[in-house]
């Protein structure tokens, strides 16, 4: 690819980005247990960060500006793009580049609580955006189908599709997981390992971990070390999260297609009284459906417990916690719950309606 291309518009850069991103994943999943070693050249490529730029740009949250005061239609309007995105191609390049902390923001919640954003500068966003588009179709090759949030073309409601099939097929014991401060608590250096599976290139690790790292500057005007975590709302966050939180999807998936796959295997577990369970994952809320008790049902909560661990993660002991799908729980902002109605025999379903305030 000849990086040294003039800056391409809107359209040509996203249709060059399109090719990119379908050969990284075409070749990911051809062979799972490659390393990618030169994904350098890609984040600084003109078509690369053309496209992250106007995404950027194009975000709502374009008009929020980072430490340095700068916000997307200022460096559009008095900087320039064209000489923004040659400047900041000629740091990547060069390896001079440095992400600067983060600015946070307190936005409040439902209950008087309160949610940390972290706003990153307008150049930190757009190589973020840049390092987003070379890494997702890697590791969307390993992500597995039990995963929704933050993810090309997978849903909300195809999550709750899936959470019906499920509930109305004996799957009955629900535990409704709670990670405590996910995007506060990954563990960097678990993180990181993780990341090395797929990636080689220790550039890209290197500028991965200098995000981490960078910094959170408070409301208080107070800089902090950011020794763990993802900043909220980073371009980046969701995909590493998704990363972190995998070590989970595995998990479950790795029991189901040694145990579970096949439904004669299923129902010889049930007749010797072991449970069959399912996992649906939405970035950090998350359900595992259990055929089978109760008791079933939290031995598998410890089990997930002890899963996140190793990547600085834990269960809120408040907020998880396990019901029948008679009782109903609450998912994505739906309530989910079986009722019966009679018509001509006993029928059973599983609506959703939007939870109540």
């Amino acid at each position: 690819m000849n990086t040294d291309a003039p800056w391409p518009d809107a359209e040509e850069a996203w249709w060059r980005v399109q090719k990119i991103q379908t050969k990284l994943h075409q070749w990911a999943t051809d062979d799972p247990d490659r390393r990618f070693d030169d994904l350098w050249n890609l984040v600084y490529d003109p078509a690369v960060l053309a496209d992250a730029w106007h995404r950027v740009r194009s975000n709502r949250g374009a008009r929020s500006a980072g430490v340095d005061g700068e916000t997307a239609y200022y460096v559009s309007v008095v900087r320039g793009e064209q000489a923004f995105l040659s400047e900041l191609r000629d740091e990547l390049k060069a390896r001079r580049f440095q992400p600067v902390p983060v600015r946070e923001v307190m936005i409040p919640k439902s209950g008087g609580k309160r949610r940390r954003l972290g706003i990153a500068t307008v150049r930190d966003r757009v190589v973020q955006a840049a390092l987003k588009t070379v890494l997702e179709p890697i590791f969307e090759a390993d992500f597995h189908p039990c995963s929704y949030g933050f993810r090309p073309k997978r849903r909300a409601q195809d999550a709750i599709a899936e959470i019906h099939f499920f509930t109305s097929r004996s799957y009955e014991w629900i535990v409704e997981g709670d990670i405590k401060a996910c995007f506060d608590e990954i563990s960097h250096s678990a993180l990181l390992d993780r990341m090395r599976h797929r990636v080689g290139d220790k550039r890209v690790l290197g500028l991965v971990k200098a995000f981490l790292k960078s910094g959170i500057l408070g409301e208080d005007g107070e800089l902090r070390e950011s020794s763990t975590g993802a900043p909220q709302g980073g371009i980046l966050s969701p995909l590493l999260s998704n990363i972190a939180l995998s070590v989970l999807d595995e998990h479950f998936v790795g029991a189901w297609e040694k145990e579970m796959h096949t439904s004669w295997r299923r129902e010889a577990r049930r007749r010797k009284g072991l449970a069959n369970y399912r996992l649906v994952r939405y970035a950090d809320d998350w359900v595992a459906m259990v055929a089978g008790t109760r008791a079933d049902a939290e031995h598998l909560r410890e089990e997930a417990a002890a899963v996140l661990v190793p990547m600085g993660l834990r269960l809120s002991e408040e907020k998880t916690v396990i019901v029948h799908i008679d009782q109903g729980f609450n998912f994505l902002g739906m309530r989910i719950q079986r009722h019966r109605q009679r018509v001509r025999t006993d029928a059973s379903f599983t609506p959703t309606r939007p939870e109540p305030p």
